[in-house]
């Protein structure tokens, strides 16, 4: 008896590997103590909300007694929000946008998903570098969507722009870009947007249907040595951007984010009705309220972002140390190193072994390497270097 639908099953027997091996830490855990094992696996921020967090919380207490004051707002997102987060995203994006042009989410993800909803068509692409999130492909393919990835360029993982254009064809309907990217760490350059946006701007030239090109940005708060995260809306009339405030502000679980379309657009309005349409029927309704207002309270603060350069300092002297290579991340808090051996899922095991947990590179669509996520206390990391070094002597042979 089939009590589930075909495609839900095949995305259930290749279930994400980030959470496959987040449950395997939860079981080393409880085995041998979570002082002895060293979870990489998953990108959950681990550094408390900005100080002022707590202040604003409290604040928020008394709108709970007022009317309506956690109740059903407008499917877009509290009309005060909307105005204060366009006004920011202006700011960032070096574009002027409206509050008509911004669509606030359920988190990224319900951002991602409402927006597909709104484009594809059953058979339409959705192209992208790869590596990549790992669900890009389910949230495109719940719409008939097809994800179409492209390998990007190492050591650094830049897009390869030439191989992305020959991947272009008619059903191609959305580019979809994460800079700075999970997993690999690395910033699309300004070269490199330009390419992508030239590229996205030409083949509209000629179509009936735009190509999108839509910028996943949760971790631009976050770049190191002085790298810059170049705006995306000036571009391109057709750009989009999407984002949360999961990582910024350490509020994940909250599940507020939004999306933003530049206002040069052709037909924006109807495009923003649309999304704002399948923010409801998709069954988000509205982002949660109280997690809206927070976000309003915070938008110009951030974590301390000194704690995460830290920690990539100590992950990348650990990495050195055991032998592995690696491009240094500049941005997000990931790593994506070589895997020793060559086979990243055999290495991931011999990591296991130690008690080491971290994802095969072939769950973002790129074998050979593997992420590590050091949004982790620098305890964990710096305890870890053991680990590494067994594991490195485990795929050689013992040399």
């Amino acid at each position: 008896m089939q009590v589930i639908a075909g495609a839900i099953q095949t995305q259930m027997a290749g279930s994400s590997w980030i959470r496959r091996m987040f449950e395997k830490g939860l079981e080393l855990k409880k085995q041998f103590g979570a002082g002895n094992v060293y979870d990489f696996s998953l990108g959950n921020p681990d550094i408390p909300p900005p100080p002022c967090a707590a202040d604003a919380l409290h604040g928020l207490a008394d709108r709970v007694a007022q009317p309506f004051g956690m109740g059903y707002c407008p499917n877009a997102g509290l009309p005060e929000f909307r105005e204060a987060l366009a006004a920011h995203l202006s700011v960032q994006q070096q574009t002027a946008v409206q509050a008509a042009q911004v669509v606030v989410t359920c988190g990224a993800a319900g951002a991602l998903t409402s927006f597909f909803r709104a484009v594809l068509e059953p058979g339409d692409e959705v192209l992208c570098p790869a590596p990549y999130f790992v669900e890009y492909g389910s949230y495109c393919g719940h719409f008939g969507g097809v994800l179409k990835a492209v390998p990007s360029l190492p050591p650094d993982f830049q897009p390869d722009v030439a191989a992305i254009e020959a991947a272009v064809t008619e059903r191609t309907r959305v580019l979809l870009i994460n800079s700075p990217n999970n997993p690999t760490g690395c910033v699309y350059s300004q070269q490199t947007l330009a390419a992508l946006a030239e590229l996205v701007n030409r083949v509209n030239a000629t179509r009936e249907r735009p190509l999108f090109l839509l910028s996943d940005e949760p971790y631009r708060f976050l770049a190191y040595d002085g790298a810059v995260v170049p705006p995306i809306l000036p571009l391109s009339p057709f750009a989009l951007v999407l984002g949360s405030f999961s990582k910024n502000l350490s509020m994940a679980g909250e599940r507020v984010g939004y999306l933003v379309a530049n206002p040069a657009m052709p037909d924006v309005a109807t495009l923003m009705s649309a999304v704002t349409l399948t923010n409801r029927t998709l069954g988000f309704v509205n982002a949660p309220v109280l997690g809206q207002r927070l976000a309003m309270a915070l938008l110009d603060q951030g974590v301390d972002v000194a704690v995460y350069a830290r920690r990539r300092a100590a992950m990348a002297r650990v990495l050195r140390e055991a032998g592995i290579r690696f491009a240094l991340p500049q941005g997000a808090f990931y790593f994506f190193p070589e895997a020793p051996g060559g086979d990243d899922q055999a290495f991931v095991q011999a990591l296991l072994a130690q008690n080491v947990l971290a994802v095969p590179g072939r769950g973002f669509g790129f074998s050979g390497y593997f992420r590590l996520s050091f949004s982790v206390e620098d305890s964990v990391i710096e305890r870890s270097a053991t680990g590494f070094h067994a594991a490195v002597a485990a795929v050689s042979g013992g040399h």
